[in-house]
């Protein structure tokens, strides 16, 4: 017998965040997330209160044990824009019961139909920078900092509970092409004089976090612009962009930042790549310790790999080479920094456009991730 209880005390929270670091804790490709950062999820505070409706729920079984767990998020800016009248399911873990996934699953349907909403789908998060996608391929490679692992059954859990596949992702391990630089270097230049832009770059003596600074205004308006048809995107608002660059100028050096801007300061291109922390996370719990915040700064500093985050472009500049500077930045990191390998994180299966560029590297595709849907009932 199943038990379904909504999250609400001190006690029901804790047992929410620790859940998968117990059902995890023997995985060496499970990657947690910060502690801190989800606990924080609960709190009043929460930047995406104002945009979303959320629940989130436990499953436990006859011994009164956490078996599941479960989180609905209604996205009210993503079904204001697109007329939608969707609920999101995310931090979606559970044993390999059918019993308790569906119990899961129709807890959220039943908190959604009330709400009003007839479509279900995920796992998606608050927004496009949250962890997102099933993982269906790869179970045993690494994952990144950026996106979540499960278990191989989790597919049948959700297929059986009526999930049809919505869309793919797919991911890619990359090494240096060193045939490629040079011709990749000569590229960029001409694009570069050919229209006139530039790289932003830190000036002396500014800090990291003054150029962070400067930049992401122009960051967030291409990202909003670019991204806009993109499967689950919402626009940010102000308090999402303080967060988001809080939460990212720990782990972030600004020899991963790549700012292309053109005559008249709009920037037109931009690639964003972190540090893998993948190593430096692993059996931590995603507890911030002296000894854990020491690994992570030396992975900042010194990293093996990297993971490439977001790559973007202006409608304006499409189909006119201003890709090749941001996979010149990119290789950078393989010839200047002694990167290892880099990882893509998560490619739209149908983003035919950026899945060639990794033409320039060695590439190895190595892991699919689905978001599933079905009607509400």
């Amino acid at each position: 017998m199943v038990t379904i209880k909504e999250v609400k005390t001190k006690k029901e929270i804790k047992k929410f965040v620790n859940f998968p670091l117990n059902l995890y804790k023997d995985s060496k490709y499970f990657v947690p997330e910060l502690y801190s950062s989800e606990i924080s999820l609960f709190k009043s505070t929460n930047i995406y209160n104002e945009t979303c409706d959320q629940v989130f729920y436990l499953a436990y079984d006859e011994n009164n044990h956490v078996v599941g767990r479960i989180q609905g998020i209604i996205q009210k800016q993503f079904n204001s824009i697109h007329n939608e009248k969707r609920v999101r399911f995310s931090r979606f873990d559970s044993i390999d019961d059918t019993q308790v996934s569906s119990a899961l699953f129709k807890a959220v349907e039943d908190w959604a139909k009330e709400k009003g909403m007839d479509t279900f789908c995920g796992p998606l998060g608050y927004s496009d920078l949250e962890r997102e996608g099933m993982l269906i391929e790869g179970f045993d490679e690494m994952q990144t900092f950026e996106e979540q692992y499960n278990y191989p059954y989790y597919q049948k859990l959700t297929e059986d509970y009526g999930f049809q596949k919505e869309i793919d992702w797919v991911e890619s391990n990359l090494t240096y092409k060193e045939e490629c630089y040079e011709k990749i270097c000569k590229l960029s230049d001409i694009v570069m004089k050919r229209y006139n832009l530039h790289i932003v770059s830190q000036l002396k003596n500014e800090s990291k976090s003054h150029f962070i600074d400067r930049v992401a205004p122009g960051f967030f308006e291409l990202l909003d612009s670019a991204y806009a048809k993109l499967y689950g995107v919402v626009p940010f608002t102000d308090k999402m962009k303080k967060s988001i660059i809080s939460d990212f100028k720990l782990i972030l050096d600004t020899k991963y930042i790549l700012i292309v801007n053109n005559e008249e300061e709009k920037t037109v291109a931009f690639g964003l790549c972190f540090p893998g922390l993948s190593d430096a996370l692993v059996g931590t719990k995603g507890k911030l310790t002296p000894k854990t915040i020491i690994k992570i700064l030396k992975a900042v500093k010194h990293p093996r790999t990297a993971d490439l985050g977001l790559i973007a472009c202006d409608e304006d500049y499409l189909n006119k080479g201003i890709i090749a500077p941001i996979i010149k930045k990119v290789m950078e990191l393989f010839a200047l920094e002694k990167v290892e390998s880099i990882e893509t994180n998560l490619n739209l299966e149908d983003n035919i456009k950026i899945r060639q560029c990794w033409k320039y590297f060695n590439e190895r595709q190595h892991k699919r991730r689905r978001s599933f849907v079905k009607s509400i009932e």
